[in-house]
C-alpha cells in the first residue's frame, strides 16, 4: 500500500510562482513512477507531469519550459515547482503514484491563480 501526502498549494497572482510536494509512505520497495496531474472545476483530470525512478520525465505540453517535476527517491517524495502560472490552471492537483499495477492517489492540495 502506498499513501501520498500533497502540501504547499494556496493562492498565488498570475506570473507567480508555487512548488507542490508529495510524500510517499506506507510499505513498498520502489515506486516505478510519480507525478501530479490536474482537475479543474468542470473538467476532466488531466496529466501535468510525470518522473520515473531513474529519472525519465514527462510534461504536458501547456506546462513545458514553466513547470519542472523532481523526485528524492531516497525521500520517496516528489516535487513539482510551477512558474509562470496562469489562471487558468487554477485546480485541484493530486499527486499519483504507480506501483505495482496500481494507481495510486494523494487527497488533492487546491492551487488558485487570480488574475
Amino acid at each position: 500500500q502506498v499513501q501520498l501526502v500533497e502540501s504547499g498549494g494556496g493562492l498565488v497572482q498570475s506570473g507567480g510562482s508555487l512548488r507542490l510536494s508529495c510524500a510517499a509512505s506506507g510499505s513498498f520497495f520502489s515506486i516505478l513512477v510519480m507525478g501530479w496531474y490536474r482537475q479543474a472545476p468542470g473538467k476532466q483530470r488531466e496529466l501535468v507531469a510525470t518522473v520515473t525512478t531513474g529519472g525519465s520525465t514527462n510534461y504536458a505540453d501547456s506546462v513545458k519550459g514553466r513547470f519542472t517535476i523532481s523526485r528524492d527517491n531516497a525521500k520517496n517524495t516528489v516535487y513539482l515547482q510551477m512558474n509562470s502560472l496562469k489562471p487558468e490552471e487554477t485546480a485541484v492537483y493530486y499527486c499519483y503514484a504507480f506501483y505495482r499495477l496500481r494507481d495510486y492517489w494523494g487527497q488533492g492540495t487546491q492551487v488558485t491563480v487570480s488574475s
